[in-house]
């Protein structure tokens, strides 16, 4: 009945599975059938319209399609049906070709390109693709020629429950307080279902618990797991391990299921207080132990973890608090009693501590579960030991004077036995507190004497040590120092302070002071105690010096004379005496050495030797050898110096090194130009203004001089060294004493503008040479000799 209104659609529902999947859209599909007849409808009428009125020559497209669907996962022996195409220019006698083209079109969807009938060769899968896009287009069959315009349609994969629901995370951990209330929220678990969640109930996911009660409960659409029983004990069990299943179909029997696994664990909080495992302890200690010592230990035990569990320990009362301390070890968590003061057994035998212990950190949750201390008994119990015996006294200072006689009495050191026993006490000075010996000690009551006299000066203290041991028992001895101090007595008389001579001109004057002198002294000085200084009772009279004292332990040496003399007296000896006013009193007379010297007019020192006035007559034998040994050592030099100069083969002609020319006729060898500066200061050359005088051949006495040419000095400020040469030169040929015009003459100046290199021949080859010497004839007239020799030579060898 529609093949002559427009494109017939076929929709092929095929089996009972698939009229049951659309029983929920039963609602919706006659509005559409409805619409898509009145839509052809619509279409036929228009074209209709178009032909009476002749308006409309253009051809309307009379396809008209709705969504094609097909089962997935459908396992068949025949293709299934999809659905038929027909459009309505097609009359029935096979002269229209149906052309489907797109997603799996020609693989997955084949069409018969005469009925129109399409059909799916392969499983679908929607978890693999959804939907597939197609395009149909009736042409005709001869030509190819399109008939309709192409047009898009799409096949839906029908979805079935064929994916069950996964939990992609699991297993889970979770973790949560303990004692937490009914409720609490642990985590929330959540499972996938690969089907289509639009359609049907085959993604809608219910959660269970199938492991984990009655502890725990999970919420069915949300997956939440929360606590299901109060009061839950971490040092009771502290994990647990509960199931989770995630079932689609909402939960309903034919569902798919999938399961997964939470550990869940429970944290600490401190809900338990410390406790001690017994009520009194008991301990003991030394008497011996020094203070820092460990007595004891104790623990209170507390079941939580970490800071919850931490216990911290104090004392609260007893007899012991101030002998005694407590502290808490940091690694094991004990409570460490220490000793605080020195225990004596025979003073008091035991002491009663009480210790409290508690807990660090408090939850304020948990306070009223309180309190959260708990406290013990200690009993410390004092042991006797076997102790040393004891000083009186740290230590002892005691004074004796030098020189006292062997035997004196220094003093008396004092100890005991404090133990129950009070043993017997013996004495005796470590050998290596006194290695001389200076003193020894009575073993019994511990006296203290000399055993020679003592200097103070050579050691003024000495530092011994007492040990005392007690007789009987282990024989503990215990040691104490002794410093005892020499006391000094004036035993050592002044003296000079230092030997030095005094040094005094001959020409001194009389009231001069020439001297200052102090004195030193050994033993120890007195407060406000000073030296006295004095002429000796022999020097008294002396008519040369005088001393005056004073006062303040120096003496000042003046001269009352004048007129000394080396020659008659070169030294004098003045005696001073020198008195410490100590007591006793002692007194030295040392003697100052006072020697005359020569001096200037400014009292300056030349000499303080003897001079001699009259030589010895004659020279003793080594001064003879010494004069002998001179004069080899002279003639050896003056041969090997003549060796030399032969061997050198110096010029006759020789100049004194003040003389400027020297730098002209000093070499043997070829001078090199300008830049030759080693030999000769080439400043000097050109500044000859410096150079004048006449200088006479040593060599050759000259019989007569030749004055200096008139106006052959340079000119003031002059540097042409090419007149000063030329004019030499002048000089040279009128000068009989000159040297030889055959001599050797080089100067380091070859005039201005020079381009010439050497003229040596030395280094010019003796055989045949190949150098051109034409350009010596445009050196000037100088060079005239020598270009006729070696041009006429290279002409002559030219010629033959």
């Amino acid at each position: 009945m529609w093949e002559g209104q427009g494109l017939r659609v076929f929709l092929l529902c095929l089996g009972g599975a698939l009229l049951c999947s659309f029983a929920t859209e039963a609602s919706s599909a006659p509005r559409e059938r409805e619409h898509s007849h009145r839509r052809r409808l619509s279409l036929h009428r228009h074209r209709e319209r178009g032909k009476e009125g002749q308006v409309l020559h253009r051809s309307k497209r009379g396809w008209v399609w709705n969504q094609f669907f097909v089962i997935e996962e459908y396992t068949g022996p025949d293709p299934v049906l999809v659905g038929r195409l027909h459009s309505d220019v097609d009359s029935g006698k096979g002269n229209i070709k149906y052309i489907l083209s797109g997603e799996g079109a020609g693989t997955i969807f084949v069409i018969d390109d005469k009925t129109g009938n399409i059909h799916a060769t392969k499983t679908l899968d929607r978890e693999e693709q959804a939907q597939y896009t197609l395009t149909a287009q009736a042409v005709d069959r001869d030509t190819n020629k399109p008939l309709e315009p192409p047009s898009e349609f799409i096949v839906k994969v029908q979805d079935i429950n064929d994916n069950p629901p996964e939990f992609l995370h699991g297993p889970y951990y979770a973790r949560v307080p303990e004692m937490s209330n009914v409720g609490t929220s642990v985590m929330q678990v959540t499972a996938t279902d690969a089907d289509d969640p639009t359609y049907g109930n085959s993604a809608r996911l219910v959660y269970s618990i199938l492991q984990g009660q009655p502890y725990f409960s999970v919420e069915p659409q949300t997956g939440i797991i929360r606590t299901a029983l109060p009061n839950m004990d971490r040092e009771a069990r502290q994990e647990y391990d509960v199931v989770i299943q995630a079932k689609d179909m909402g939960g309903h029997m034919g569902g798919l299921s999938g399961t997964t696994e939470v550990k869940i664990t429970l944290t600490d909080v401190n809900d338990n207080p410390p406790k001690f495992p017994q009520s009194v302890y008991t301990m003991s200690v030394s008497e011996d132990k020094v203070p820092g010592e460990e007595v004891g230990r104790l623990k209170a035990k507390d079941p939580d973890l970490g800071e919850n569990g931490l216990v911290t320990y104090r004392l609260v009362e007893g007899d012991g608090m101030s002998v005694f301390e407590i502290s808490t070890d940091s690694q094991s968590r004990d409570g460490v009693i220490k000793l605080k003061k020195p225990v004596d057994f025979e003073s008091k035998r035991a002491y009663t501590l009480r210790v409290e212990a508690s807990n660090t950190h408090l939850d304020p949750r948990f306070i009223a579960w309180g309190p959260y201390k708990d406290s013990a008994t200690v009993k410390v119990m004092v042991e006797d030991a076997d102790e040393p015996p004891v000083f009186m006294v740290p230590n002892y200072s005691f004074e004796v004077e030098e020189n006292a006689p062997e035997g004196t009495a220094v003093g008396r050191v004092h100890a005991k036995d404090t133990d129950v026993a009070n043993n017997p006490v013996r004495y005796m000075i470590p050998r290596y507190t006194d290695v001389e010996q200076f003193f020894s000690i009575s073993p019994e009551d511990g006296l203290i004497r000399t055993t020679r006299p003592l200097d103070r000066e050579n050691q003024a203290w000495h530092n011994i040590s007492v040990s005392a041991t007690e007789i009987g028992g282990h024989h503990q001895d215990t040691k104490v120092r002794v410093n005892i101090k020499v006391k000094d007595v004036n035993d050592n008389a002044p003296e000079f302070a230092t030997q030095n001579e005094v040094l005094v001109c001959e020409n001194v004057t009389p009231g001069k002071l020439i001297e200052t002198v102090s004195a030193v002294d050994k033993d120890e000085m007195a407060h406000r105690q000073h030296f006295h200084f004095s002429l000796a009772p022999e020097a008294v009279n002396n008519h040369n010096f005088s001393l005056k004292d004073n006062r303040d332990s120096t003496a000042s040496i003046y001269v009352t004379r004048k007129g000394f003399s080396r020659m008659t007296q070169d030294v004098y000896f003045l005696p001073i005496e020198i008195n410490d006013n100590g007591m006793p009193p002692l007194s030295s007379t040392n003697t100052l050495t006072i020697r005359v010297c020569s001096c200037d007019s400014k009292d300056t020192i030349l000499s303080c030797n003897v001079e001699p006035h009259i030589l010895p007559a004659g020279l003793s034998t080594g001064a003879l050898i010494a004069i002998l040994a001179c004069i080899v050592i002279l003639l050896a030099i003056v041969v090997l110096f003549v060796a030399l100069r032969r061997q050198k083969k110096e010029p006759l002609i020789v100049f004194e090194e003040e003389d400027i020319r020297e730098n002209i006729i000093t070499y043997d060898d070829e001078g090199g130009g300008e830049e030759d500066t080693e030999a000769f200061d080439i400043a000097t050359l050109q500044n000859p203004d410096g150079a004048n005088g006449f200088l006479p051949r040593k060599d050759i006495k000259p019989e007569l001089q030749f004055p200096m040419r008139p106006g052959s000095r340079p000119m003031a400020n002059s540097v042409d060294v090419d007149d000063f040469i030329k004019t030499r030169i002048a000089d040279a040929d009128c000068d009989p004493t000159a040297p030889p015009y055959d001599s050797i003459q080089i100067y380091g100046y070859e005039g201005r503008g020079s381009i010439a290199g050497s003229l040596s021949s030395l280094e010019t080859v003796t055989t045949d040479s190949d150098l051109d010497y034409d350009y010596l004839q445009s050196w000037g007239p100088r060079f005239k000799k020598l270009a006729d020799l070696y041009g006429t030579k290279d002409s002559a060898d030219d010629n033959s």
